[in-house]
């Protein structure tokens, strides 16, 4: 199959699953394997297809009602629920878009010696420029390729690691977490893969895709073929593969050189960076480091434009990457508002990548209440225009959430 083939069959589900392994997603799991070694190495391997289940179900919202998520919400539940859910999810894509420029500076503050403050502020301009500058296929077609830049984590876990056997094994068995600390982790793990933003994005980007080949009126774009599922579902499975591969091989990382040399202190992606370089060399520390620049240009888009969507829908506001800025003003300013509090939290005394980890476990409490709301969508007839997903696909949505809910409790219980 050629390049151009590959990337006329990929689409929404590749870049929901690579934008999920964010700078903030990186710190999650660098921490993760910094602390706690190889014992969460098994969550890789359960959260597949857990993450897989929740965003082809989004998807399928979004083929066949023609709309995006907090619409279809908003046809089971009252108004005002959907307004606090989507003030709720900008706060959390605020937060997770400063730590993500906090982590791109330092990154480029390592490679380059630039001052943080104006890479943060350099940074924020231009991808909110972008986002808004640029129409949707051009977007989509930049992300696809930013996808790639996730690959520096695998090839830094094989410079590092020298016995794969013992990696494996506490890979496929599983080992209960102990402690508070454990728990925590488990859940912010979660919280951070099975993400709130991730489910509007997904669902409001096949619209776009839809709007893009035509199909301007919703009306239009109600149902969906079996052929147009099944190579969703495909693109799906391949992005939270993907998503999920990364997650592993940054876990293992951080794990056979920080964890296993006695450190376990560590709070930013920064201080992963400069602690592996001794460890791992200087071509490791440099494919992590680039790494992390790379994914925040291609999760701060999908940050900010899920939170625009949201909004969107719950006030009429007109809305799309494909519209020029005089046409959604409001979409747009939504954008530009969550990168420039983004911004603003880098220069306050609020500590970014804390707020992070815990905006993370945040999500790991919320998501279940919202996942309930998605199954009790997709099952329902009417509003999926004759379409409701499948028994498996709710039988695992519902799995999802009461696992992320026993993952909370557990939390608080141990």
């Amino acid at each position: 199959m050629t390049l151009k083939k590959v990337f006329s069959v990929v689409g929404p589900g590749v870049i929901a699953g690579a934008a999920d392994d964010d700078p903030s997603g990186i710190t999650t799991y660098s921490i993760a394997g910094a602390q706690l070694g190889t014992s969460l190495l098994w969550t890789a391997l359960l959260t597949w297809p857990l993450m897989a289940a929740v965003q082809v179900m989004c998807a399928r919202i979004g083929m066949v009602t023609g709309q995006g998520l907090s619409a279809a919400l908003r046809k089971k539940f009252p108004r005002w629920l959907i307004i606090a859910a989507s003030f709720a999810l900008f706060a959390a894509n605020a937060i997770n878009i400063g730590a993500d420029l906090a982590g791109m500076a330092d990154a480029g503050k390592m490679l380059t010696g630039i001052n943080s403050h104006w890479s943060i502020i350099g940074f924020g301009i231009v991808i909110g420029w972008a986002t808004i500058r640029f129409r949707y296929q051009q977007i989509s077609f930049v992300l696809k390729w930013l996808c790639l830049v996730l690959f520096a984590y695998v090839i830094t876990a094989f410079i590092v690691v020298t016995d794969w056997r013992s990696l494996i094994h506490d890979t496929v068995i599983p080992r209960m977490p102990k402690g508070h600390d454990a728990w925590s982790m488990l859940v912010a793990i979660l919280g951070t893969t099975i993400s709130p933003y991730l489910f509007y994005w997904q669902a409001s980007e096949e619209v776009e895709e839809e709007k893009s080949a035509g199909l301007k009126k919703v009306s239009q774009r109600k149902g969906a073929t079996r052929h147009e599922l099944l190579v969703r579902r495909l693109d799906v499975g391949v992005g939270t593969f993907f998503s999920n591969l990364i997650m592993f091989f940054v876990i293992v990382t951080t794990a056979v050189t920080l964890h296993q040399h006695g450190i376990t202190s560590i709070e930013t992606s920064r201080q992963a960076a400069e602690a592996l370089k001794p460890l791992a060399g200087a071509y490791a520390y440099a494919f992590y480091t680039l790494g992390i620049i790379g994914v925040g240009f291609l999760a701060i888009p999908v940050l900010s434009g899920s939170a625009a969507y949201a909004f969107a829908e719950c006030f009429g506001w007109k809305q799309g990457l494909d519209e020029k800025f005089s046409r959604a003003r409001f979409f747009y300013w939504t954008v530009i508002l969550s990168t420039a509090v983004g911004v603003l939290l880098d220069f306050s005394r609020i500590n970014p990548i804390k707020a992070l980890y815990w905006t993370a476990v945040i999500n790991g409490l919320l998501a279940p209440v919202l996942l309930a709301g998605i199954a009790l969508v997709a099952s329902d007839r009417s509003v999926m225009a004759g379409q409701p997903s499948s028994r498996l696909s709710r039988f695992t949505v519902w799995t999802t959430a009461i696992l992320m809910t026993a993952a909370a409790v557990g939390m608080f219980v141990f």
